[in-house]
């Protein structure tokens, strides 16, 4: 018999039906490719939460940089988690760094 220490925690996502179930006793936040967010990787939440969790549209000029595109191409620099209580935490999708050269 395999006795469990570690608590569950219940995930869903309240941009579609994902749900899932960690045994992870330090603190975590489980990720997933959201479909109501057009593909992008989004944070889960904790079952039950009261909260919105949206894509936030990068309104600055990108040249060539490369940045996260949504399923419509459009730039996305944040996905945020907003709770009933007003809390909020922020993923930052930063742009990725290239480089070139002359041979």
């Amino acid at each position: 018999m395999i006795v469990r220490l570690t608590a569950e925690q219940r995930w869903e996502c309240p941009n579609c039906t994902h749900t899932d179930v960690t045994h992870e006793p330090k603190p975590h936040t489980r990720f997933h490719t959201c479909r109501g967010l057009k593909g992008l990787s989004a944070p889960m939440v904790p079952a039950g939460t009261d909260c919105k969790v949206e894509a936030v549209e990068r309104e600055d000029y990108i040249k060539r940089e490369l940045v996260q595109a949504d399923g419509e191409d459009r730039p996305i620099m944040a996905i945020v988690t907003t709770r009933a209580d007003g809390s909020n935490d922020c993923a930052v999708l930063a742009p990725c760094a290239s480089a070139g050269g002359n041979s």
